[in-house]
């Protein structure tokens, strides 16, 4: 099985009051396609810092990251963003959906974006959200959606490129038990569905442990 992620000796620290502090302190990682897994550690242990060194969103990280096989750690800003959007998904903790378009248009203008038409577009968007239960909700806008409806929509934004991995930090964090389990159990489902693969940054061990599995950040590095 191929890996969509590679990660070698990846660091990451930060200057404080004349102190470094030192967040990664040289990470080692592989996620498999069709892999889900859950990232485990404490507020402030890491888990976005990571996250966002994984998914090319700021610089200032050492060591080497591979997506899809190709060195992406080092790339110019256009390069790091064409790489975002060609093979990388991204779910919040916030849904952070656009509040003036419909569930549906959320799904659909990631595609647009990427040069898809709108028609087909338009399919891809109503097959991902009648798949996560909101066939009924298309035309509705985030204000009208319960905050399960809305994280739901979000995770359709960001499988509707199809992309190879994707990178979701505390996605049920805002919600409460029984609708996280919902959220979650949707996600992972049609994750394995769309032969993607899963990173989930997470403090919830009840929740990791639907994962394939679980590695924890501690004092910057995976255990």
């Amino acid at each position: 099985m191929s890996n969509v992620l590679e990660v070698r000796g990846l660091t990451r620290s930060f200057e404080q009051g004349g102190v470094t502090i030192e967040v990664l302190r040289g990470i080692d990682m592989e996620i498999a396609k069709g892999e889900v897994i859950s990232l485990l550690g404490p507020s402030g242990s890491g888990k976005s810092t990571m996250l966002q060194a994984v998914g090319l969103l700021e610089g200032g990280f050492g060591g080497s990251i591979a997506i899809d096989g190709e060195q992406a750690a080092n790339l110019e800003n256009d390069a790091r963003t064409t790489t975002r959007r060609e093979h990388l998904g991204f779910v919040y903790q916030f849904h952070h959906l656009l509040p003036d378009f419909s569930a549906k248009e959320n799904v659909v203008i990631p595609q647009l974006i990427r040069g898809k038409n709108y028609p087909e577009s338009e399919e891809r968007a109503e097959a991902l959200l009648t798949r996560l239960g909101l066939s009924h909700r298309m035309t509705h806008r985030p204000s009208q959606l319960s905050g399960g409806e809305q994280q739901r929509v979000a995770v359709g934004r960001a499988l509707a490129n199809r992309p190879s991995l994707v990178l979701a930090d505390e996605p049920t964090g805002n919600l409460d038990e029984a609708t996280a389990d919902i959220v979650l159990a949707e996600f992972i489902k049609l994750v394995r569905e769309e032969g993607s693969a899963a990173l989930i940054a997470t403090h919830n061990e009840r929740l990791a442990r639907k994962t394939d599995r679980m590695i924890r950040l501690h004092e910057g590095l995976l255990e």
